[in-house]
């Protein structure tokens, strides 16, 4: 017994020490993807819980008061819910503390690089915080989460549309014609895959005996939109370019993809998986690191672009107006700016945690239809196809905006 007693001693502080050597590994450049690892291992916890956290809450009295206990989904919904609030506390208390911070001399600076150990400390004690709160605070927490979750698309497609036409300014202010001959082989490639996929879509999701008229509105606008986007953007009035046309083409008609990928598996018109319900582990799987991959990428692409949110005294964001003497050019070069602002980088994971709570839910309480699938459900394809379309109104925005306001600099 005593031999036991200091074996499990000799591991326990083994794995403290463990723990401590690998928070303390984590430095001023991994930081950023120490926090990706901390949003993407509480989204597998959120998946775990899912799927075997009901029996223990129909357990709890302040959780299952109900006359009649709800159903097994429920307690799933629910368990992905209590996660994802306390993941979203803990990066928007993280923001709040950020925000002004503008130089690596500012103290939070430190706070936002170090302190790993009582970082996550703090987001195990919320997120264990969240199950002793009651049903009605969860299901407030949830209806805002569908906001929130609009919001986190929309900062996607709006680094989107800036990553394209960086790229685009990038590409032509080369000059050559190597570079202009990568521009129309790009754009060539990008408008033959989407006609390519739109096809595909036909084929799995109009099947013929099927009333399928709402697919067949669906692919067809997103079709149309691609011819919109190269008319508007070679008109002579338009200082527009084919290469991002053909991208915002690709993206909208993968975007149309996922919605009518996200149709019910019982759904007619969904020829995609053959109108079966069983789900293999393997299918599990690769459906969550997708969503946990996609995620993560948009919100550390959100927290890092600089266009989108360059730090009020970064470089790139501001120049002095008068040169500087010596002593101050010195000064300034001691005082480091941050490359990018802290708060808005939290912020980003806040919302992205509310997106893969939806993700994880399909949108809605009553995941009975969605079952144990990810991302399935009518919700989920509606805000696929809303996002399709808004994203086609910004870029469509985008080029239009300097010719009916010419006196602002867009």
């Amino acid at each position: 017994m005593w031999a036991a007693s200091c074996l499990a001693s000799c591991c326990a502080a083994c794995a403290c020490d463990a723990c401590r050597t690998v928070v303390s590994g984590i430095s001023r450049r991994s930081a950023r993807i120490a926090y990706c690892g901390l949003f993407a291992f509480s989204l597998v916890v959120a998946w775990i819980l899912r799927e075997v956290a009901a029996p223990l809450m129909e357990s709890l009295p302040w959780i299952n008061h109900f006359k009649h206990t709800p159903s097994r989904e429920w307690f799933e919904t629910d368990a992905v819910l209590r996660v994802s609030l306390g993941n979203f506390m803990f990066f928007t208390i993280l923001a709040i503390l950020m925000v002004g911070v503008k130089t690596q001399k500012d103290p939070r600076d430190g706070m936002h690089h170090g302190g790993w150990m009582m970082k996550i400390i703090c987001w195990f004690l919320l997120v264990i915080f969240m199950f002793f709160l009651p049903n009605e605070i969860i299901s407030f927490y949830e209806t805002m989460s569908k906001f929130g979750s609009g919001m986190f698309l929309l900062v996607q497609v709006v680094l989107l549309l800036d990553f394209v036409h960086g790229w685009n300014d990038k590409w032509v202010g080369f000059d050559e014609q190597f570079w202009y001959v990568a521009l129309f082989v790009v754009s060539l490639v990008c408008y033959v895959a989407s006609f390519a996929l739109s096809g595909v879509l036909y084929h799995f999701f109009t099947p013929s005996g099927q009333d399928c008229g709402l697919n067949v509105f669906f692919i067809t606008m997103t079709l149309i939109l691609a011819f919109v986007f190269a008319i508007i953007a070679l008109h002579p009035a338009v200082n527009g370019s084919i290469l991002p046309a053909s991208v915002i083409s690709l993206y909208c008609t993968y975007l149309c993809y996922s919605a009518l990928a996200s149709e019910p598996r019982d759904y007619e018109c969904n020829g995609l998986h053959k109108h079966s319900k069983a789900v293999s582990t393997g299918t599990l799987t690769l459906g969550l690191l997708t969503t946990v991959l996609s995620v993560v990428y948009s919100a550390v692409r959100a927290g890092s672009s600089a266009a989108v949110l360059s730090a009020p005294s970064s470089p790139r964001a501001s120049k002095p107006l008068l040169p500087l003497d010596g002593k101050e050019e010195e000064e300034n070069e001691k005082v480091k700016p941050v490359t990018y602002s802290y708060a808005f980088f939290h912020l980003i994971f806040s919302l992205a945690s509310m997106y893969s709570a939806m993700l994880l839910t399909g949108w809605s309480t009553s995941v009975g239809e969605s079952g144990k699938l990810v991302d399935v459900g009518w919700p989920s394809v509606w805000v696929r196809i809303v996002t399709c379309w808004a994203t086609a109104l910004l870029y469509i925005w985008s080029l239009i905006a300097p010719i009916l306001f010419p006196e602002r600099d867009f």
